[in-house]
């Protein structure tokens, strides 16, 4: 072959390099993974509700390493309103092959459990969620009594017995109880061009056969998705796996729909406070307050630490705080006050649908001289004709000394749960989607396999056991693009050999 003149090979050797800089931006898109929020009688849930969406999977390479995730279905979640006890909600899918199930959010709490093999579950008239059947998953495995997350192993008779559960929580006599498995949650992303990919991503899984209390009045028929801080919590999976940072967010809109994101640590203006350690160890989201303000006046001695918890309905406040805050309410509400049979509220005042009552705005300083707005701290009663009649301030005293931030005060912001910096961050929102791909069903990929469970724990420390990507793309404009880098950059090196 004839030597090619130094001039062109130069002129070779810019135009590759300039191609290759090309290249290497496009096969850089970030991923982002979440679900959507959805207030349950809003005519987008009934929309979604009767649809039936047929997803076309499809192939794809692996983006960034850090993602932000979202379940399967999409970023949405719901309002659950009276009829579901005012919590949030999602829907998820798990195993393979996939059943969707709609769980309760709660960060209050670890474990992902759904109604199981039942011998004791709620049961209602309309339900029409289903029942977790580990037997018909063809990915799942039994969590063993000696399992490093079998927090009960040393109960068990045998080490190879499936390891057991008990979760109770805060409400009076409700929790729930069954076996440990390991299954496959299917995740989502959506990069910047609008296409998903999706991941399938081992976790623990509560089999559900007993619950109590609260459980049975169908306050979380479906499950409920815990999203604390421990090592068998949904976050603390993917955040090991290497597919996304350490923390999650949650948007409650003033609409009732909202999302999830798995991965967000928020945009760089939100505001933030550091979450506390309870007995010298960070086991759940406590944060310090310093001020309770009512209007314009902060109140002295008014500093709590109170768990921020999604799984719990209204906000509680200890005893001696609760007693300063509502006096001082009362004070500046200058409102007609009035009892509700059946309402959980001491502070109620009349008000109508043609006269709506004003009222102090209600304000946490925390630390570090932040403050949270609450945007929505009433409650409103309506009578039978849907008319408004009067409005609650949604507060309740604990007998307690620590209190609880429930989801009524998260309203209208995008909260942001870092676990890696043990922060929450909160920015107003409106709480629409991060990304405009994290809709079903739109130019969806064949999900990719994470590694087990098992696996991940024999990760060496501080590094990540990421599993291989699945080869492979729908064509696209970037695939294309990719494509005719690779073929002109394999022409360029054959006139240059």
């Amino acid at each position: 072959m004839e030597e090619v003149a130094p001039s062109l090979l130069l002129a070779l050797s810019m135009a590759a390099l300039v191609l290759l800089t090309q290249c290497t931006l496009s096969l850089q898109s970030e991923l982002m993974f979440s679900s959507r929020l959805i207030h349950r009688f809003s005519d987008e849930m009934r929309a979604l509700m009767d649809t039936d969406v047929d997803v076309q999977r499809q192939k794809m390479n692996v983006g960034s390493q850090h993602q932000l995730l979202f379940p399967s279905a999409g970023s949405k979640t719901i309002s659950g309103g009276n009829d579901y006890g005012w919590l949030h909600y999602t829907y998820i899918a798990v195993g393979v092959p996939s059943v969707s199930f709609l769980v309760a959010l709660d960060t209050g709490s670890d474990l992902l459990w759904l109604p199981c093999d039942c011998v004791q579950c709620a049961k209602l008239s309309d339900n029409d969620e289903n029942e977790y059947n580990p037997s018909h998953s063809s990915t799942s495995k039994t969590i063993t009594c000696s399992h490093e997350l079998c927090e009960l192993g040393s109960t068990c008779k045998n080490p190879r017995q499936p390891c057991p559960y008990t979760v109770n929580y805060a409400s009076t006599a409700t929790s729930s109880s069954g076996s440990l498995v390991e299954d496959i949650l299917h995740l989502a992303a959506d990069s910047v061009n609008g296409s998903n990919t999706y991941v399938r991503a081992p976790v623990i899984i509560g089999c559900g056969k007993k619950q109590s209390g609260g459980y049975l009045d169908g306050i979380a028929p479906d499950g409920l998705l815990g999203l604390g801080l421990s090592e068998v919590s949904v976050p603390s999976f993917l955040a090991k796996s290497g597919v996304t940072r350490n923390s999650f967010s949650l948007c409650f809109g003033e609409s009732g729909s909202g999302n999830i994101y798995f991965g967000d640590q928020g945009p760089s203006t939100q505001r933030t406070t550091p979450f506390l350690p309870k007995d010298g160890k960070y086991i759940t989201y406590i944060i310090g307050v310093e001020n309770f303000c009512i209007g314009t006046n902060c109140l002295d001695q008014t500093s709590f630490k109170a768990q921020f918890d999604s799984g719990t309905s209204f906000t509680l406040l200890p005893d001696g705080i609760y007693k300063a805050v509502v006096e001082e309410f009362d004070r500046q509400a200058h409102a007609t006050k009035i009892t509700f049979d059946g309402v959980p509220f001491d502070h109620c005042y009349k008000s109508s649908s043609q006269e709506l009552l004003e009222t102090p705005s209600v304000t946490i300083k925390l630390s570090v001289n932040n403050t949270f707005l609450v945007r929505d701290p009433l409650f409103v009663v309506n009578d039978s004709q849907g008319g408004i009649v009067g409005v609650c301030l949604a507060i309740q005293s604990s007998p307690t000394e620590m209190g609880l931030i429930g989801q009524n005060f998260m309203t209208g912001y995008r909260l942001v749960f870092d676990r890696e910096n043990l922060t929450l961050g909160w920015s107003h929102s409106r709480c629409q989607p991060l990304r405009g791909g994290d809709t079903i069903g739109s130019n969806a990929s064949s999900p990719i396999s994470l590694p087990t469970t098992t696996e991940q724990q024999r990760a060496p420390p501080n590094t990540h056991a990421v599993g291989p990507a699945v080869a492979g793309r729908t064509p696209s404009a970037a695939f294309m693009l990719n494509s005719s880098c690779l073929l002109l950059l394999l022409l360029i090196s054959s006139t240059m050999v």
